[in-house]
């Protein structure tokens, strides 16, 4: 059996825009921001999909504020801790 490459944790995309949002990809270098995102997700359920398409015509506005919210949450902690290992800032 082949795994698609299509396939993928919605949770992901929406880590990523909320990122983005916030501009912490300015806020720090490439390798805490790997670190980072691991973090993040490491907290989230995972959420497998193959299309986006599908998950903004069949999520319910209430399950997709609950997703953002729980990004959110996820992002603070891991804020928390990249800050107490000291990372470095992006120049």
């Amino acid at each position: 059996m082949k795994l698609h490459d299509d396939v993928h944790n919605y949770y992901e995309k929406v880590m990523l825009d909320r990122i983005v949002e916030r501009n912490l990809q300015d806020k720090y270098d490439d390798d805490v921001m790997a670190d980072f995102c691991c973090t993040v997700l490491n907290q989230l359920p995972a959420r497998y999909i193959r299309y986006d398409v599908d998950m903004a015509f069949y999520l319910p506005q209430h399950e997709r504020i609950q997703m953002e919210k729980r990004v959110d949450i996820a992002i603070d902690v891991a804020m928390t801790q990249v800050a107490k290992r000291g990372s470095t800032v992006s120049e």
